[in-house]
């Protein structure tokens, strides 16, 4: 299986649907949930929700053959996370919609619990049937369907209750029976019965209006000129992420989807690493987006309230994240672990105090923001800063979430850095001035330390840590936290260096030394985008295009991408849809985008 998939969602629920139009992953009732549909983890016995052909036109119904998978033309609806996918099969074509609804209501929006799906015939009348092997509880159960007024009911884990409604019969549905696809047909899946049952109209109704919402959010984005495009689906799909109820924003869609296939570094993303919350609102920030950084704000000052802050969270605000192997699922092409949970969430990462920092500091800051009164986040930002600087000589796991022994990773110590730093500059904007100037000297100290510490005049280049002379990509951020600029020396030669360590011809690695699970082999894809922001800062602005248009081409047909890239075959590989690259494109993009407008002259609008 290849990840192929477009996705779905509303804040509520999320989904992945592959061309052929199979639900191939679905959890239920919230994003870390077990699924309904695994497919995507065991092609067998995972479960998935799909439409077969059983004939043309011609074809009498009480003779169709029980079904044929196909598979159509997929493509979002311009600027907003509506699937429509066209098919033409044997002479007849029609159109299926597939989207959860995302409707403005006064001041905020409805997200109901549920999954939509509209097929309208554009020629001819096909015969179809419905394909529902519901797997609840990651395909530890299988969900049987009762027959009720209302429609279709499956019993799924922990109580949930799954409804089926549809303008076929359901008796019809419930025995696999074939329908003609003579009128526009619907098949919601309801997953907290909250709302009414659907109607036609209803779905019709939801579908305008779901599209006329995204589409007005899309109009809401400050674009660079460059690669508009890729921004805009990039920024539509992490709007996905963030959970309405909480404001908590998770890291890709999946689990257990393996960055290389056959190894076991097979990991559960659908938690919320502070680390990618914060990278995810400084993306959607740059594109003027402020409501979820707002939102996230919330959510971390929810967590500081319930003890020490952990790399990740449930998006619930879970610390307990326990980390188990499904055993009885297949995997992703046959790769084991299938993992639930995350043992990271127990790790001592010390760059976290710095994200929440320059995260409080952007949206605190920013003219545009009521920040309401300091006593709110105050608080927090002093913790920070009192942390960061115990932290920043103790060794820790890094931002790449090592097994093995804590060492003196040089970005962890950039970070502890840039909490004070950006939490002096709120300091001062708010004037607690002899605040600031405290923090200010620390900061100094500190930045001494990794520029002396964490560079090797041998090696010309930034090491991972301050005992080792390894290369890592994490370093490529230095510029843009603002600890050196983009166009300094050592950064330069760091470029050079890095350019023949770390770059690929399908992107580039985080490192390249052996770690806890043997040598890594696929590239990251979010240090790619690194990478060409990376040289667009350094002055190497055609270099960083063509490098950006190098590793863009291998986004899926949607337009989306994972957390790596198979450097042999350029396939998409690890979790899927995954932030940290759609969030490493965006700023890839504007910073390109703004330094082509200054070479080319262009600073006015009209220019």
């Amino acid at each position: 299986m290849k990840l192929d998939h477009g996705v779905i969602g509303n804040g509520t629920l999320l989904a992945l649907v592959h061309p052929d139009t199979s639900i191939d992953w679905l959890c239920a009732p919230r994003f870390d949930s077990p699924s309904l549909f695994a497919r995507l983890l065991d092609e067998e016995k995972g479960g998935t929700w799909r439409f077969l052909h059983c004939g043309s036109s011609e074809t009498d119904a009480a003779s169709a053959d029980s079904g044929r998978a196909f598979r159509g033309d997929q493509k979002y609806v311009r600027n907003t996370n509506v699937l429509i996918t066209r098919f033409e099969v044997d002479g007849d074509a029609w159109e299926q919609f597939d989207f959860m609804p995302f409707v403005e209501e006064g001041l905020g929006q409805r997200r109901p619990s549920r999954l939509v799906r509209y097929l309208r015939p554009l020629r001819g009348t096909p015969l179809l049937s419905m394909d529902m092997d519901m797997r609840p509880d990651y395909a530890r159960d299988v969900g049987e369907p009762k027959i009720t007024a209302r429609g279709l009911e499956y019993a799924a884990h922990d109580g949930l209750t799954i409804t089926l409604y549809s303008n076929v019969p359901v008796m019809d549905l419930a025995g696999g029976k074939p329908f003609r696809l003579d009128q526009g047909r619907f098949f919601v899946l309801d997953c907290d019965g909250k709302e009414s049952p659907a109607q036609l109209a209803d779905v019709e109704r939801d579908l305008d209006l779901t599209i006329a919402t995204w589409r007005r959010w899309t109009q809401f984005c400050s674009l660079s000129g460059f690669r508009d495009d890729a921004v805009l689906r990039s920024a539509l799909c992490l709007k996905l992420f963030q959970f309405a109820e909480t404001g908590g924003i998770i890291a890709a869609a999946t689990t257990s989807i393996p960055e290389v296939v056959g190894e076991p570094r097979t990991w559960d993303y659908r938690f919320c690493w502070l680390r990618d919350g914060v990278f995810t609102v400084e993306a959607l920030r740059r594109l003027g987006q402020f409501e979820e950084g707002l939102e996230f704000v919330d959510f971390m000052l929810k967590l500081a309230d319930t003890g020490p802050l952990q790399p990740l969270y449930g998006i619930g605000t879970e610390r307990d994240l326990t980390e188990l192997s499904l055993d009885h699922l297949a995997g992703f092409r046959g790769t084991k672990p299938v993992r639930i949970g995350n043992a990271a969430a127990e790790q001592l990462q010390t760059d976290l105090m710095g994200e929440v920092i320059l995260c409080m500091r952007t949206m605190l800051t920013d003219a545009r923001v009521d920040p309401g009164h300091p006593d709110r986040w105050m608080p927090l930002v002093s913790r920070m800063v009192k942390e960061a600087r115990e932290a920043f000589e103790v060794p820790d796991l890094g931002i790449w979430e090592y097994r093995g022994a804590p060492q003196m990773h040089t970005f962890s110590r950039a970070m502890c850095w840039a909490a004070a730093h950006h939490g002096a500059a709120i300091a001062r904007h708010f004037q607690r001035d002899e605040l600031a100037a405290d923090w200010e000297a620390a900061a100094e100290k500190m930045r001494t330390d990794v520029l002396q510490r964490g560079y090797s005049e041998d090696k010309g280049m930034f090491t991972q840590t301050f005992e080792n002379e390894e290369a890592d990509a994490a370093n490529l951020l230095l510029p843009s936290i603002g600890m050196l600029r983009g166009d300094d020396p050592r950064f330069l030669s760091t470029l050079d260096a890095y350019k023949e360590r770390l770059v690929r011809p399908t992107g580039v690695m985080r490192y390249v030394h052996e770690d806890d699970f043997g040598e890594p082999k696929s590239t990251f894809t979010i240090c790619s985008f690194w990478w060409a922001e990376a040289l667009a800062l350094a002055g190497r602005l055609d270099e960083s295009i063509e490098f950006f248009e190098r590793v863009y081409a291998h986004a899926n047909p949607v337009g989306l991408f994972s957390e790596d890239i198979d450097p042999d075959s350029g396939e998409l590989l690890g979790n899927f849809p995954q932030a940290y690259t759609h969030i490493g494109l965006i700023h890839a993009a504007v910073t390109i985008g703004a330094q082509l407008k200054v070479r080319g002259g262009r600073n006015h609008a009209w220019s």
